[in-house]
């Protein structure tokens, strides 16, 4: 993940993002379990475009893999 799109995760958790500082500034467990749910979100459905890509054209259990990494999301 790119700092821009970290950045962006983290307003989206509802935090605001101070990239001038050297300390590190103390979060509710709130914001840090939203911040991290989307991230991990981000993450999730990257692999899971990998395992489409595979999925095309091939008689492969690719695609049925990225449903089951999608679904990791719901649990």
């Amino acid at each position: 993940m790119t700092q821009d799109e970290i950045i962006e995760m983290a307003r989206q958790a509802g935090l605001h993002v101070a990239t001038d500082v050297n300390w590190m500034p103390v979060i509710g467990l709130d914001y840090a379990k939203k911040l991290i749910e989307l991230a991990a979100n981000k993450e999730r459905e990257a692999c899971a475009k990998i395992a489409d890509e595979w999925a095309v054209g091939w008689p492969h259990p690719s695609k049925v893999i990225a449903e089951e990494i999608r679904a990791r999301g719901q649990k």
